[in-house]
């Protein structure tokens, strides 16, 4: 597969990786980076190459691995550069999709949303199929053969559920860490011990990448609303609240265990 990785970042060099090890020795990968340093440093670590951000070179599928306020000015720069296929993985998709629609109509198109970062592979990765075809069925391919759990969801599905696992849940677990005093660690409980370690997790990575997220689905508002109400609930109200996050709770575990 000759393969075009637009944004040379850790999840365009995780998808490269991957199809890579999937489709060796055919492979043949190109980064495409605003920051050319950044796309010269991919390339060098593996066997690809670089190229430039004006080329006119033409690839049998093209990925578009950027942030999510940038990826639907990459889709109409660089699907022309496609011959057959086109997505994106940038963790929005209901205007990638549309973008894509728009300026790639005659390519097998997807969005893909890998649900991790790439240290912490691997794990589920969402799509939305809007057209299939070889070159993506070998992309999903590579993907499950690395170990992932790949999953076809629709936009609509895919974006409120980011209101919650990611807008939502970052909000609360950033608030914590916000407020958390230092204690020692002989005051540690076994919730408070875990949300640490979430904190951790969520502090490992790029604010800016957080950022965006925040801006690009609600769920953090909410989030506030139920803290403020917690902290103004008298005992019957707070034991109100304590039995509807136990019943939401209880509905995700049936839910999960079906």
């Amino acid at each position: 597969m000759k393969l075009l990785v637009v944004g040379a970042g850790e999840m365009g060099r995780w998808l490269a990786d991957t199809v890579a090890a999937a489709d060796e020795p055919t492979a043949e990968t190109a980064f495409l980076d605003a920051d050319p340093s950044v796309a010269a440093d991919a390339a060098a670590n593996r066997d690809a190459r670089q190229v430039d951000a004006k080329t006119t070179e033409r690839f049998e599928c093209v990925c578009l691995a950027v942030p999510m306020s940038a990826v639907e000015p990459a889709i109409e720069q660089y699907a022309p550069l496609a011959d057959r296929a086109i997505f994106d993985l940038s963790g929005v998709m209901d205007r990638p999709l549309a973008a894509l629609h728009t300026h790639a109509p005659d390519c097998e198109r997807a969005s893909f949303h890998p649900l991790f970062a790439p240290p912490r592979v691997p794990g589920n990765v969402a799509v939305v199929t809007a057209s299939n075809g070889p070159v993506l069925t070998a992309i999903r391919n590579a993907m499950a053969a690395a170990g992932n759990t790949v999953f076809e969801t629709t936009a609509e599905e895919h974006d409120r559920a980011m209101e919650t696992v990611q807008a939502g849940a970052h909000t609360a677990i950033l608030a914590y860490a916000l407020v958390a005093d230092d204690v020692r660690e002989a005051f540690a409980t076994p919730v408070s011990t875990k949300l640490t370690e979430i904190a951790t997790t969520v502090t490992e990575g790029s604010p800016e990448v957080y950022a965006e997220i925040q801006s690009t689905f609600d769920g953090a508002d909410a989030v506030a609303d139920a803290a403020a109400a917690i902290a103004a609930a008298d005992d019957e109200a707070f034991a109100d609240l304590y039995e509807t996050a136990k019943e939401h709770v209880g509905g995700e575990r049936r839910e999960r265990h079906g």
